[in-house]
């Protein structure tokens, strides 16, 4: 038997190294570097069996017509799917164990075999028969066109999924998968990444989906996705709180279309449903206008999203204070406060600080830097902002008020919500929906005397700079 090859894989972000090291040098994070070892495949064996494209082909003479993707009775997944599934594609779900990703595939499931007339194969390598037909029949998915193996070993995955030809198939999950062709137990890089880019070349070769659930841990195993992201064609990520409702499907990476759409989901005791409206999801569970919650107006994609922000200053007399965000980035918030310290002379060095997004949502783009702030001023003057105020706007380390894209889509958002008034950068060019009163201001101590001021108007140094309120 041939000696096995080893290397030291990333975990982090996938590179290799010939030797063990603290650091990994592709992309300096620390403590990433596990042992990978490679045993080359015996010979005549399925795997090495090329696929059908043997020689080089001009490009202009391939042919350019595709399989129509296969939509899904969900527009929510199809959306993220950049318009429904693609025969032949390697889609990875990941997510913490216990957020929803074996519920999300069986109702995809059920949708293929019901809606759309195909077959799909189910591979559970990590529940018995009964177990997944018990989560079937809660979630009204026992459709007989679903086939179940309950198998582990890659070869006879690889047999089932020729001869059936599903419609779709989906592996629960790449950790329990073995391939009796490399060393390494299950779970494991080398099994991991050799049955992922295995699956990849049968499921271009028959045309096939094939979708992979990928276990994330809180201590980053070397058993989650971020092995796999450069070897599948689309990256999903399921987040959410498990003693919360909503559950957000993103795309971290999609061949096939936008990296940037989400999909909101409600799981209850049926299993998940789509939430075709999020803005009022989160806005119909907000909470009563107090001191430290702000609405902003977020871009998922191509959608807006208008979520809640709230904010908590308490005192603290110990000489150790805490800063704590949930849904935001810690560092943002850390920039954030620097600038109103500077900028608005306020003194944070005594306050603990909490920052969270309602619902579970996390918010990645600094056009809701103006609202956090608003939001942190507003509890540590304990005075509430105005009432139907939406606040748009990135925030600067001088202070100023930033303009952000698609701002006419995130105004028409918030109107349609129902809110009547909205901060935004100045000079801001977008159209104004009618019932929507628009503050303009160029640094965020003008926002801060606009949305104190009874009416909302502009403050006294604001007027003198020529600011209109439309």
């Amino acid at each position: 038997m041939a000696k096995p090859t080893i290397t030291f894989v990333c975990t982090e972000c996938g590179g290799e190294s010939l030797r063990w090291a603290g650091q990994c040098p592709h992309c300096q994070a620390w403590n990433t570097l596990q042992e990978f070892q490679v045993r080359k495949a015996q010979r005549g064996r399925e795997a090495t069996r090329p696929l059908q494209a043997s020689r080089p082909v001009p490009l202009n003479e391939i042919d350019s017509e595709h399989a129509p993707r296969r939509r899904l009775g969900w527009d929510e997944l199809n959306r993220v799917l950049g318009g429904g599934i693609v025969p032949g594609s390697l889609v990875l779900i990941g997510g913490e164990p216990g957020v929803g990703k074996s519920t999300l595939l069986m109702h995809a499931a059920a949708q293929v075999a019901a809606h759309a007339g195909g077959k799909v194969l189910y591979v559970s390598g990590e529940e018995s028969g009964q177990q997944v037909r018990m989560r079937a029949q809660r979630l009204g998915a026992l459709e007989p066109s679903i086939l179940l193996l309950a198998e582990n070993d890659l070869d006879a995955i690889c047999d089932a999924i020729r001869s059936e030809l599903p419609s779709l198939a989906i592996i629960d999950s790449i950790q329990t998968v073995t391939d009796t062709g490399f060393e390494g137990s299950a779970g494991s890089v080398t099994q991991v990444r050799e049955s992922a880019a295995r699956l990849m070349r049968l499921a271009k070769e028959v045309g096939v989906p094939i979708f992979l659930v990928g276990h994330v841990t809180k201590e980053g195993s070397i058993a989650g996705p971020r092995v796999l992201e450069h070897i599948v064609d689309t990256v999903l990520y399921l987040e959410g709180d498990r003693r919360q409702e909503l559950r957000i499907l993103r795309a971290t990476k999609n061949r096939f279309g936008s990296a940037e759409e989400i999909g909101v989901f409600s799981m209850g005791e049926a299993g998940l449903e789509e939430v075709p409206d999020p803005s009022a999801a989160i806005l119909g569970a907000a909470a009563p206008t107090s001191a430290g919650t702000a609405i902003v107006a977020a871009m998922e994609g191509t959608r807006p999203l208008l979520v809640e922000v709230q904010s908590l200053v308490n005192k603290n007399d110990n000489s150790i204070v805490r800063r704590i965000a949930n849904g935001i980035d810690v560092n943002r918030l850390h920039m954030i406060l620097a600038v109103l310290e500077k900028r608005l002379d306020y003194k944070f060095g005594r306050s603990d600080i909490f920052v969270s997004v309602a619902g579970g949502i996390r918010v990645t783009e600094p056009a809701a830097d103006l609202g956090l702030a608003l939001s942190i001023v507003s509890n540590h003057e304990n005075r509430p902002l105005p009432d139907g105020l939406v606040v748009i706007g990135e925030l600067g380390l001088a202070g100023e008020v930033r303009r952000v894209g698609q701002l006419e889509r995130r105004l028409q958002e918030a109107a349609r919500h129902g809110l009547t008034r909205a901060l935004i950068p100045f000079g801001a060019k977008a159209g104004r929906p009618s019932g929507l009163k628009v503050v303009e201001v160029r640094s965020v101590a003008e926002a801060v005397s606009a949305v104190f001021s009874s009416p909302m108007k502009s403050g006294a140094f604001i007027e003198e700079a020529g600011i209109s309120v439309s």
